[in-house]
């Protein structure tokens, strides 16, 4: 069976019904305040994209997409996509977005090589957002401007579910803290990259890493993203590389750090062809997606992804992802959670 986190002495703090209701709660208000605070409009977005264009997200390298063929395009391959990273750049250039605003939507998508337990599904579902920035938007205050932005909407809505819950009480701190992947490195040097996110969570509750994907000192990642969007390269603060990172907290009712969300500065055409190499994928160049980059015809962006069911699983405090979503589990995974006293939808 995949590793199941057991919470001691865990009750589900709504029942089925109430937990739906706050789910639509979360989803409706969360969505509202982020489209606010970064001045963003709704998108329709897909669900596959054509194979071969270099348009879905390739996540850490290894993640096999779902494919699956096209009757009327003479079996051509279609992908299901890991995430919209790149696509939603396509849609800023194709709708003539201009900069200090952009776009998010719903997306969905299913990772079939994903290792199962409280956190992780094959079915994912967050909200893709991507805004356009000018040239000297390309910094690290800016960057850490939009993430304080993104973690106060998040406390709103922590807010509005303690107000109509009674029984769930606020944990996320006022604040959220920076530090660089490298600093963290230093902090912690006997502990592995998870380890490491556990200390520092546990010590700040929020905390935004920078600089992931890139080696660090001890020429290890301390993990891995796509070449391709994410700017891990260039040089931002004190010699360090990074102009992304991921927003974590520390969740009480499992004991370990939590993902939120994966975002960054996207990379230009300098930072593109730097990170291809540095990766070995110089092929890359060749595809649709990255052609349109190279020749300029794309704008600088931010963008990132918000778990949804993440978000909810949090501010709903349920120990499993299956108590919010509905997906395929190990039968004996069912079984004990069942038994843990947190059914999986």
């Amino acid at each position: 069976m995949s590793t199941l986190i057991y919470p001691e002495h865990y009750t589900a703090l709504l029942d089925v019904h109430k937990t739906e209701q706050g789910i639509k709660l979360i989803k409706d208000f969360f969505q509202q305040n982020l489209a606010t605070e970064l001045h963003l409009r709704r998108v329709t977005a897909p669900l596959f994209v054509l194979k071969g264009l270099g348009i879905n997200d390739d996540l850490n390298g290894v993640e096999r997409p779902v494919t699956f063929p096209i009757k009327d395009l003479g079996d051509e391959k279609a992908e299901v996509v890991h995430s919209l990273a790149k696509w939603k750049r396509l849609t800023l250039a194709d709708y003539g977005i201009e900069p200090g605003s952009g776009i998010y939507t719903d997306m969905n998508a299913i990772r079939a090589d994903e290792e199962l337990d409280n956190l992780h599904s094959l079915y994912v579902d967050q909200w893709d957002w991507e805004a356009v920035i000018r040239k000297e938007d390309r910094t690290l205050a800016f960057l850490r401007d939009v993430v304080k932005r993104i973690y106060a909407a998040i406390r709103r809505t922590e807010f509005l579910v303690c107000e109509t819950y009674d029984n769930i009480k606020p944990f996320l701190p006022e604040k959220i803290h920076f530090v660089h992947s490298e600093e963290l490195q230093q902090m912690y040097p006997g502990l592995t990259p998870k380890e490491r996110e556990d200390a520092i969570c546990r010590e700040y509750g929020a905390v935004f890493i920078i600089g992931i994907g890139g080696k660090l000192a001890d020429g290890k990642k301390h993990d891995g993203r796509a070449p391709d969007y994410d700017d891990w390269s260039t040089v931002a603060e004190n010699g360090r590389a990074g102009l992304n990172g991921d927003i974590l907290i520390w969740y009480p009712v499992l004991e370990r750090s939590f993902e939120l969300s994966s975002m960054g500065i996207r990379v230009d055409r300098e930072a593109l062809l730097r990170q291809l190499k540095e990766e070995g994928e110089e092929e890359r160049e060749k595809l649709y997606f990255h052609q349109r980059l190279l020749n300029g015809e794309l704008p600088l962006s931010i963008g990132g992804g918000i778990g949804q069911s993440r978000l909810c699983m949090v501010l709903l405090q349920k120990a499993h992802i299956g108590e919010i979503q509905a997906s395929i589990w190990p039968k004996e995974m069912r079984e004990e959670c069942k038994r843990l006293g947190m059914p999986l939808i």
